[in-house]
């Protein structure tokens, strides 16, 4: 069965298209819950009103279902706890100018 870590390492592949960085390392990725016959994934937006949210939340089902063969993704947007930039990745917080 695929781990969580598979999954993860798929996700890297969705670029956040207004920043430019992976939806992992910008840390919007909260659960993963990988099944027999199912993916499903918990995962939240930088604010509620971004208008990329169904195109990063595609990219998502499609890269899981390419790259492990789930016919089944589900995928929940989700806003507790609200997105900062303490979930970013240290390389991203550093690409972007943040402090680490």
């Amino acid at each position: 069965m695929v781990s969580k870590t598979d999954i993860l390492e798929s996700l890297k592949k969705v670029i956040d298209p207004e920043i430019g960085i992976n939806i992992v390392d910008v840390g919007l990725i909260y659960r993963i819950d990988v099944q027999e016959d199912q993916v499903e994934v918990d995962f939240t937006l930088t604010y509620p009103g971004c208008p990329l949210g169904d195109q990063i939340t595609g990219d998502m089902v499609t890269v899981i279902r390419e790259d492990h063969g789930y016919d089944n993704v589900v995928t929940n947007l989700v806003w507790n706890p609200p997105w900062s930039i303490e979930f970013m990745s240290e390389e991203a917080r550093l690409d972007l100018g943040y402090p680490i």
